[in-house]
Formats: structure tokens, sequence, C-alpha cells
């Protein structure tokens, strides 16, 4: 059989999906007959996504106990879903109370495939854009029942020119500025 190389992003990957399985209640020998891959090449993935290794005694007493396994799927299923449908690690961690190293982990094991920094800014950014026009749109809602600018950036907390521009922002229809100026105290 000829070797298959691979990249080390994909031996990465694959790295990864074999510790999830093996922590899933896989043993090295069920990963080989899946994979196709030999027992050393399969240990030394799990080596390289620092998996913890049970003893064979501890994979008989994990299959076992098969609810625990199922509840722990549904979760991981749950958790996906949300990943997938646009929720941040960071926000998962909060929600469900672990950590996000767990969070990645389980979301892993669910089978879930993980967004890239870049994939990660751009959602987050989504994310800022969509807080800020929502704002936007209570402020105007607030201004067009007749609120003025300076209320409305003193009670949220920020400048006139941010309000100004939250409500063009928006599509406010800007009502006229009054500004009063000083007559010349010469003229008659």
């Amino acid at each position: 059989m000829t070797p298959v190389f691979l990249s080390p992003e994909a031996r990465r990957r694959q790295a990864i999906e074999l510790r999830a399985r093996y922590d899933a209640g896989a043993s090295v020998e069920d990963l080989e007959r899946t994979t196709g891959l030999s027992h050393g090449t399969v240990l030394n993935r799990l080596r390289e996504a620092e998996t913890v290794m049970r003893t064979p005694a501890q994979t008989r007493r994990l299959r076992a106990d098969t609810q625990q396994v199922r509840l722990r799927q549904a979760v991981n299923a749950r958790v996906r879903e949300l990943y997938e449908s646009g929720m941040s690690v960071k926000a998962l961690a909060e929600q469900e109370g672990w950590s996000p190293r767990t969070v990645r982990r389980r979301l892993v094991e669910g089978g879930a495939v993980l967004r890239s920094a870049q994939q990660a800014r751009r959602l987050a950014g989504r994310e800022v854009a969509a807080a800020r026009h929502a704002r936007a749109g209570a402020l105007r809602v607030r201004y067009e029942a007749g609120e003025d600018v300076p209320g409305l950036a003193a009670e949220s907390g920020v400048s006139a020119a941010t309000v100004y521009r939250l409500l063009h922002l928006a599509g406010a229809r800007m009502r006229p500025q009054h500004r009063h100026r000083l007559r010349n105290a010469h003229a008659p």
C-alpha cells in the first residue's frame, strides 16, 4: 500500500477527529479498523492531540455506560447546532459554564468543523455591526418620538456626534437644528 502524506493541517484535523472518537468511547483497535491506519499511526495521532489514554478496563467500563455516552453525544450535537448557527465559542462557554477549550473539544467530538481565526473575526464583526444597527434603530425610534440629540447622548453615555452618526445609519429623518445665534450687539 502506498503511504499517504498529509499536510500538517490535515494531520492535525485527523488527530483531533481520532481523539474525539476515542474520547467518545472508541478503542484504538476500533479506530484502526474504521480508518485503515496502523496501530502505531493511531497512537501517534492520539498523542499529537494530547489525548489522555485509557486502560483496557476503563474502555470496557465506558462502553458499559452507554447511557452516559448517549447523553454526551446529545449535548455535543446541541452545542454543535448552536455553533453552526453562528454562536461563538466564547458565548457557548458562558452559556454552558465551560471553558472555551472544553467547548472546542466538545464541538470536535460532535463532528463540527471549527472556524478559522479569520472566520471567527469576521463573524464577531458581523455581531458588532448587528448590535450597532440595533442600537441605531432604538435611538431612531426615540428621536422620532421627540427626544433631542443631547438628551439621547447623555443617556446613552456617548457624544452627540456619535448619536448623529447612529441616527444617520438608521436612516432617521433629521429635524432642523435650531441654533440661536447671538445678534450683533451693535446693530439697532
